[in-house]
């Protein structure tokens, strides 16, 4: 019922009119994707942002153990950690001056 009323006012010269002002309807679909696709690459781009030297840090750790320098995994780790420590910190920091 409805979608005959609105087909019936697109015919008429009015309903053109308020169509050419408004746009077309078809395109909207595609446009949700578009959005869709750049808030997942806007969080993809954030994770890396935000993880990157942390899993840097670990794999360093891992192929620095599979390789049986023990001692330097053991640095390598105590390294990633006190970094860890240290962004979480500041980012404790940025938090309680955001709620202030």
């Amino acid at each position: 019922m409805k979608t005959t009323r609105i087909n019936r006012m697109k015919r008429s010269w009015l309903g053109r009119q308020i169509c050419k002002l408004l746009g077309e309807e078809r395109g909207a679909v595609m446009m949700e994707y578009v959005i869709v696709a750049v808030l997942i690459a806007a969080a993809c781009v954030v994770a890396v942002a935000m993880f990157g030297k942390t899993i840097v840090g670990m794999f360093d750790v891992a192929a620095k153990g599979a390789s049986a320098d023990h001692s330097g995994a053991k640095t390598a780790l105590d390294e990633t950690q006190q970094q860890q420590n240290e962004d979480a910190s500041e980012a404790s920091e940025f938090h309680d001056s955001m709620h202030k």
